[in-house]
């Protein structure tokens, strides 16, 4: 069974920085698209930033320059450093593993950890 655990989220004021971590069990990071996606309220889920299992990343646009992803794979973690951030950044933020064996694919998600920044 896979488990995501998230944590780091908090509040902050604009300008500030946060780093979320995503400690996975069950599962290997680094044979897995990881990727961090965020839902603010009244709005849809959305992507924040990917990780492949061969290590390309993408991010997106309004992220972009101020957010890092990244994985230790002695810990089996990933991380998401966030820069600079703004108000709009505001939301929960969740892990997800994208897991793919053969036929067999399945999405983890973690509980989300709430991000909130003050103007």
């Amino acid at each position: 069974q896979v488990q995501l655990v998230e944590s780091g989220g908090g509040l902050v004021q604009a300008g500030g920085s946060l780093r979320l971590s995503c400690a996975a069990f069950g599962s290997t990071v680094s044979r897995n698209a990881m990727s961090w996606y965020r839902q603010a309220p009244g709005k849809q889920r959305e992507l924040v930033a990917r990780i492949t299992s061969g290590g390309s990343i993408n991010y997106a646009d309004s992220v972009k320059g101020r957010f890092t992803i990244s994985r230790d794979n002695a810990k089996n973690t990933v991380y998401l450093q966030m820069n600079s951030l703004k108000p709009e950044d505001t939301a929960v933020y969740y892990c997800n593993l994208d897991f793919k064996l053969g036929a067999f694919s399945n999405d983890y998600w973690g509980q989300g950890t709430q991000v909130t920044v003050s103007s």
